[in-house]
């Protein structure tokens, strides 16, 4: 499991356990999963699509941003 947070200026969207994290990278989709090496990536315009416990999947659209996992925490600041 990692900790993810999704930052946007305005309020802080969610924070919590997930399984895995799937991005809109700016060359194309990417997943991040547990113990994944440590990344900092620009995201582009799409869904942030992301596991939490039991098969449930969450969604949440944007427009761009900045990624950064490092030691099973995932930051994303999104505009």
């Amino acid at each position: 499991m990692m900790n993810l947070q999704i930052l946007s200026p305005e309020a802080e969207v969610f924070s919590g356990k997930v399984d895995s994290v799937s991005l809109p990278g700016l060359s194309g989709r990417f997943q991040v999963l547990s113990n994944h090496a440590p990344i900092i990536a620009a995201l582009g315009h799409g869904m942030v699509t992301y596991q939490i416990s039991q098969g449930q999947e969450a969604h949440y659209e944007i427009k761009g941003g900045v990624v950064e996992m490092l030691n099973n925490a995932i930051v994303v600041l999104v505009d």
